[in-house]
């Protein structure tokens, strides 16, 4: 029995590409502009020195955490304080409309239908949960915020790790087995699955599930059986 629905993003109801090809750029080009007109703010501040820890680098050294964080978005680092400050930094350009969000031509009629139907959806994003929102506020779909019960991202624990799962269960507060997790990466739904959870795997085309797939396999989420 499936009582809950969590689901990646990023190839599972949106495509990489919005993204790699919008988001990252536009944090690239503007992160600098935004830690000087926002460092004092305490919230930024914190992901700043957080940022600085994790670099080995000195917390007052403001150019050379800017040029850390750029190298962070090219090399798409799943860094908590990256996440954190991108999440920040995109919500001027979702505000002032300079993009939505993508995402796949079913998925917001799915999501409604799950909905519907009394069954709580989660997300689980390496972008942090404030991104998650903004995401699914601004949609290219609308508004779909309301639809989510919850959302989680690293600070729960890294997405190839079992134990991330177990303890994104305990929150929601179902069993393992009744939560059926959604994504487009195998080695994510291997850690759902060895903490028990459901999993189908998100494989959209041109990519064509494998016949030897150890994941109930779909091309859509028509296609997910609940």
């Amino acid at each position: 029995m499936t009582r809950a629905i969590l689901t990646d993003i990023e190839g599972t109801t949106s495509s990489i590409s919005f993204v790699k090809d919008v988001l990252f750029p536009y944090a690239r080009d503007h992160v600098g502009a935004f830690v000087a007109a926002n460092a004092e703010n305490a919230e930024v501040r914190r992901w700043l020195a957080a940022t600085a820890q994790e670099a080995g680098i000195a917390e007052d050294d403001r150019d050379a955490i800017v040029a850390v964080l750029r190298r962070w978005i090219a090399e798409d680092r799943k860094a908590t304080p990256l996440k954190a400050l991108q999440g920040m930094l995109w919500e001027a350009g979702y505000r002032d409309g300079v993009y939505r969000a993508h995402v796949y031509p079913e998925v917001a009629a799915r999501l409604r239908a799950w909905k519907a139907q009394g069954l709580p959806l989660y997300v689980y994003s390496s972008g942090s949960v404030a991104a998650q929102k903004l995401f699914f506020r601004y949609s290219e779909a609308g508004d779909l915020l309301p639809l989510f019960d919850g959302h989680f991202d690293t600070e729960i624990g890294g997405k190839r790790e079992s134990a991330s799962y177990a303890r994104i269960a305990e929150s929601i507060g179902l069993p393992p087995g009744e939560i059926l997790f959604l994504s487009d990466i195998v080695e994510e739904l291997d850690a759902a699955r060895a903490a028990g959870l459901q999993t189908t795997w998100l494989c959209r085309p041109p990519l064509q599930c494998p016949a030897d797939s150890a994941h109930r396999c779909v091309g859509d989420f028509d296609a997910i059986a609940v």
